[in-house]
């Protein structure tokens, strides 16, 4: 059986980021330093990436999936960067009708070694200004 604990230390530090485990997931919350206004307030609370894997089963494979903030311009190279990956971009929208920018809300998902999905997805952030 896969070590959820190692597996998801693993995730955490290939995303350089902290990792969290429960009910049989893993989870990183990256945060991105955007500035972003909606309705003319200042907005920080839903600027963050959130990554993810689940559903391990014994061979190490897992349901990964992501929800990746990002600004308008930096949708191409972004998409571009997971293709040359292999993942598989699920969804693109938006939160807020009053945002400025008009930050998207990318989301991408695999079934795969949690370690091998972290790995592609920090290899595609690294075209963002994160």
């Amino acid at each position: 059986m896969a070590d959820l604990e190692s597996i998801a230390q693993r995730f955490g530090e290939i995303l350089d980021a902290e990792v969290s485990t429960e009910d049989g997931m893993g989870a990183v919350e990256k945060e991105r330093d955007l500035d972003v206004t909606v309705q003319g307030r200042p907005f920080k609370s839903e600027l963050s990436m959130e990554i993810h894997f689940e559903a391990l089963e014994e061979d190490g494979t897992a349901l990964n999936h992501a929800e990746i903030v990002l600004l308008p311009e930096e949708v191409p190279d972004f998409t571009r960067a997971l293709g040359k990956n292999d993942l598989t971009i699920t969804a693109l929208h938006n939160h807020w009708l009053f945002a400025e920018p008009n930050i998207k809300y990318l989301h991408v998902q695999s079934v795969e070694k949690p370690e091998g999905f972290a790995q592609k997805l920090a290899d595609s952030i690294k075209v963002l200004e994160v």
